[in-house]
């Protein structure tokens, strides 16, 4: 078990000044009331972000913040 939910390691991520793709999908998870909070599982995560949302420019941008969660986690 991880120290932390993927959505509590994207709080750390989010900066007003950085525009990069992965920043922008963290502000977007951030926003979005009904994500799964607790969920440490990849696949519950990224089901839920293709089938559920329409801010996700790239799927990229989350396999990028799901690396730095795993080396930060």
């Amino acid at each position: 078990m991880r120290s932390k939910s993927f959505y509590l390691f994207v709080q750390t991520v989010k900066n007003p000044y950085d525009y990069t793709g992965a920043v922008q999908l963290a502000a977007a998870i951030h926003d979005d009331t009904n994500f799964p909070k607790t969920s440490e599982d990849y696949h519950e995560i990224s089901s839920y972000l293709e089938d559920h949302t329409n801010y996700v420019q790239s799927m990229d941008d989350f396999d990028q913040l799901w690396q730095q969660y795993l080396e930060n986690t």
